[in-house]
């Protein structure tokens, strides 16, 4: 049932920031079951592509209410507990962290997912790249992963937002 669920949210995500027709992906290109330290499955993530345009959808339940950072790290593993098997965060064109940094930001920065008091949460989003650099990037010999923190991303502190703890992990699959 919680399968459902969370395709539902991941769906709903999708076409909600479709403006038009147009913009409805229509490819599937990767996912994610983003798990826990203790192993148990606390969402999922999809990547879609419409035209160049690459979206990630993100759905989580059972996680902690609050603002969290959300980065894709460069490192398609998450050993628990604590993911630093996940390596940094994606950033292959060498900039620094963050949207509010004058020297920021890079493929890994993501908006803070917001988790609300029943402890679920969804986010979607368009990769700040070209689909074709973006997809090199991802899926390179040791692929990439979702991390989501214990903090929030404060969007300028180098390297990682100041964001805190790995909480959950997922690497992404190739459809």
């Amino acid at each position: 049932m919680k399968q459902v669920t969370f395709a539902a949210a991941l769906f709903a995500g999708l076409l909600s920031g479709c403006a038009s027709l147009g913009e409805v992906p229509t490819a599937k290109l990767a996912s994610a079951t983003i798990r826990t330290a203790n192993g148990l499955p606390a969402g999922t993530a999809l990547l879609t592509a419409a035209g160049d345009k690459l979206t990630l959808t993100v759905a989580v339940a059972g996680l902690p209410a609050g603002q969290r950072g959300i980065h894709l790290h460069m490192i398609g593993r998450c050993d628990a507990p604590g993911f630093a098997s996940a390596g940094g965060h994606l950033n292959p064109g060498s900039r620094q962290h963050g949207a509010h940094n004058p020297a920021g930001s890079h493929l890994g920065d993501l908006p803070n997912i917001t988790i609300d008091s029943q402890g679920k949460g969804a986010l979607s989003v368009e990769l700040g790249a070209p689909r074709e650099a973006a997809l090199t990037a991802l899926f390179d010999s040791d692929g990439a992963a979702i991390v989501i923190h214990a903090a929030a991303d404060d969007y300028k502190t180098d390297p990682t937002g100041n964001s805190g703890a790995r909480v959950a992990c997922g690497v992404l699959q190739r459809s």
